[in-house]
């Protein structure tokens, strides 16, 4: 499925995960979806019903078929996850308890975030979780280890790109070095505007990513046409 450096597919992950040879991932680095709509005008629609019921499942909690499909085609389980809060148990059962991983939990606290809160705390506060099976080294430095990011909502980002939940690309640069060489192939299922397949594309690693909406395609297409150095 490696045809470039980059290699962008406008795919249900489900499926393009299914053309992934076992063992052929170095890293994972995926924002997952925290609310799916999964009828009406949502976010994500598809004739498929397997799609949607899978989908729906990994809105509360992650379906452990692709779990098992992420765990089947990485070399070694290498991976983190942007998650919501209600995402964190479920994925820290699967994959300590379930697959003996070590974990780390890494946090992006946003010094803007949105004002409206009514009975509950700010979602100021977004979590990373970083799984890793026995043997897998964390490389990096003291500048690039920290366990928790502070910036302003990358509001600019958001109206560049229209997607509504960029990253900073430097959080993930970060992760990348940490956890990959140069040469190595990171994935993401989720890639919406792109900023994965830049950030790995500047480090020196290939990439391969997944985005349904196609519109999200296009604006990462058209994005790693303008900032990567080889496509």
């Amino acid at each position: 499925m490696i045809t470039s450096s980059i290699n962008l597919y406008n795919m249900d992950c489900m499926i393009g995960l299914e053309h992934l040879q076992s063992s052929s991932i170095d890293l994972v680095v995926t924002d997952t979806p925290y609310e799916i709509e999964t009828k009406g005008a949502g976010l994500y629609k598809h004739e498929d019903k397997r799609y949607i019921k899978d989908l729906e499942a990994m809105a509360n909690g992650f379906s452990e078929k692709v779990l098992n499909e992420l765990c089947r085609v990485m070399k070694k389980i290498n991976i983190y996850f942007f998650c919501s809060q209600k995402q964190v148990i479920p994925l820290l059962d699967f994959f300590v308890k379930g697959k003996k991983c070590n974990y780390n939990i890494l946090t992006w606290h946003k010094t803007n975030p949105v004002t409206a809160c009514g009975n509950k705390y700010l979602t100021d506060t977004e979590f990373i979780l970083f799984f890793r099976e026995k043997g897998v080294k964390v490389n990096g430095s003291f500048d690039t280890k920290r366990t928790w990011y502070t910036t302003p909502l990358n509001t600019k980002d958001k109206k560049k790109y229209k997607h509504p939940t960029v990253k900073p690309v430097e959080i993930v640069k970060n992760l990348i070095i940490n956890s990959s060489s140069e040469g190595e192939i990171v994935l993401d299922l989720f890639m919406g505007s792109g900023t994965t397949a830049v950030a790995a594309n500047t480090l020196g690693r290939k990439f391969i990513g997944f985005e349904i909406n196609k519109e999200y395609f296009t604006t990462a297409e058209n994005r790693v046409l303008q900032e990567c150095k080889e496509v």
